[in-house]
């Protein structure tokens, strides 16, 4: 008998990750509110009894939750949905995995540290600054605070899901490049580490069949700014002579994003190092391989 897990808040991706990752060694229900797949079925997990009902029936061996309003404007507009979505339905989750007597694993953010220093591990304290910042580190707190037995694992920059599901740096590029634009104004005063949801996905495995519970950072390796990404993504469809990026500070953005991001959101996985459990490759190979197997349309 496979070991089951129930994942909640599916349809985005890093959901496609997981589905691809675990599909294969366990059987698994997933959810979402977008019904955007085949392989998913429909559920608002801001709903505790339909959530419950819906989980119970299953019978999981572990509670995945995954789901989240992940835009910073809309966040910061739409405030009450972001804590609906973003902490109360962790704590909907928490009660049903302490219900049931499973582990929970939850997905939070380097998006809740200030950036007020170059790099941040597992034994420095958050201190978000934007809603959604302060939503999923207090969904990341009350986990820790009230979860009988838990994994939560910290992204940086994703990058993943491909053009129908990557609302991220990497797709937007893509859309830019689709549409013919020759000139590329990117960030250069913010930086980060880019997350393949694959390596995500697959290491949170490692970890899950190790029985390895707590807190941990699980990012790519290297640390870039938004232009250096942008530099090599052009580099890899052979592009960077055709097409020029011009760098730009984060207030020429303002008025699309006007919400202050942190100067830094780069990670050390320190605790997945001291495991030696670290299995996340640098994110160059890792932007090379999303490319490969995503939008090969655009390699030449």
């Amino acid at each position: 008998m496979k070991n089951k897990i129930y994942m909640a808040g599916c349809g985005g991706m890093l959901g496609e990750a997981f589905y691809r990752v675990f599909s294969s060694n366990y059987e698994i229900k997933c959810t979402d509110i977008d019904v955007n797949d085949t392989w998913l079925t429909k559920l608002d997990f801001r709903n505790l009894n339909e959530y419950l009902n819906d989980v119970n029936t299953f019978k999981p061996d572990y509670l995945f939750h995954i789901g989240a309003h992940t835009d910073l404007e809309y966040c910061e507009t739409n405030q009450d949905d972001a804590y609906n979505t973003n902490t109360r339905a962790v704590e909907n989750a928490v009660h049903i995995s302490n219900k049931l007597n499973i582990p929970i694993i939850y997905i939070s953010t380097a998006g809740i540290f200030d950036g007020k220093k170059n790099t941040f591990d597992e034994f420095d304290i958050p201190k978000p600054t934007s809603c959604y910042a302060k939503s999923k580190y207090e969904g990341e707190l009350f986990v820790q605070k009230n979860s009988n037995k838990y994994l939560i694992c910290r992204a940086g920059w994703m990058m993943g899901g491909g053009p129908n599901k990557d609302k991220k740096f990497i797709q937007k590029i893509f859309k830019q490049i689709k549409e013919g634009k020759k000139e590329l104004f990117i960030v250069n005063d913010k930086a980060g580490t880019p997350t393949y949801t694959h390596d995500f996905a697959n290491n949170l495995k490692l970890l899950l069949e190790n029985q390895k519970w707590g807190l941990f950072n699980m990012v790519c390796s290297g640390f870039v700014k938004r232009s250096e990404v942008a530099k090599e993504l052009l580099s890899i469809i052979n592009l960077e002579e055709k097409i020029k990026i011009t760098e730009v500070g984060s207030d020429y953005w303002k008025k699309e994003y006007f919400v202050s991001r942190p100067d830094s959101e780069c990670l050390i996985n320190k605790k997945l190092d001291l495991l030696n459990m670290n299995k996340m490759r640098d994110w160059k190979i890792c932007l090379r391989e999303y490319i490969r197997d995503y939008y090969q349309q655009y390699l030449s």
